[in-house]
């Protein structure tokens, strides 16, 4: 969950995340290299007399800040393109999870399961228990197994939806007529929340998405009762 004068990512729950995070800091860290020389720079030629006419014209020069660039270039898409191809990695997914979007809730269909799908809303403010969290709470939260990879597809039966959990690094769009989809695995148990990032009408602002990670014993007793 992020909280009050947030600054940075919240805390990554996957080894998704985590490589996000990561490669984050790496362009950060290259953004402000290239910004205090520029600002050197700048101040540099502001304050001092020219001694060196020549060094407008010299070949060197020239040939170190059309390389320099190129090379910057290719440390940042290197690793970008690694995390890409890693984010598309789906390789034999303990369970599949289709998710709908409508307007303006949340269905689900756990597709290895016989019977088991339900409906998503948020939790109305008056009906909020103590400790719930405004705007961010449902009705019925998905339950999934943590430490197994875990396939979602993602669609939508009316406008443009967006399905994502930021902490899982995760974002997908939701497009009638279209199936996307996407893999998640958690390192750790929680309560995961995400909102709708497609503005989609009126009530955008109220399609929240709950993700409960729990161990697999206890999830494989809850789907026994969700059939029930």
């Amino acid at each position: 969950m992020p909280y009050p004068m947030q600054l940075g990512f919240q805390d990554a729950t996957s080894p998704i995340m985590e490589e996000l995070m990561y490669f984050h800091d790496h362009t950060l860290m290259i953004v402000f290299l290239i910004s205090s020389l520029v600002l050197y720079i700048i101040i540099l030629m502001l304050t001092t007399n020219l001694t060196h006419t020549s060094t407008m014209d010299a070949q060197e020069v020239e040939t170190i800040w059309t390389i320099m660039p190129a090379a910057i270039l290719v440390l940042i898409a290197l690793p970008s393109l690694r995390i890409l191809y890693m984010m598309d990695e789906i390789y034999n997914p303990y369970l599949t999870v289709k998710a709908m979007g409508h307007q303006w809730y949340w269905s689900y269909e756990y597709t290895d399961y016989e019977d088991l799908t339900f409906d998503s809303y948020m939790v109305p403010t008056k009906d909020l228990a103590p400790g719930q969290l405004r705007l961010l709470e449902v009705d019925n939260r998905v339950v999934l197994p943590m430490e197994l990879p875990i396939r979602m597809l993602i669609s939508s039966e009316d406008v443009l939806h967006a399905w994502a959990v930021p902490s899982l690094g995760l974002k997908a769009d939701a497009i009638p007529g279209r199936l996307n989809q996407i893999t998640l695995t958690s390192s750790r148990p929680g309560v995961f929340y995400g909102q709708c990032s497609e503005i989609c009408g009126s009530n955008h602002s109220f399609m929240p998405i709950v993700l409960e990670m729990t161990s697999l014993k206890y999830f494989e007793k809850w789907s026994s009762m969700m059939q029930l």
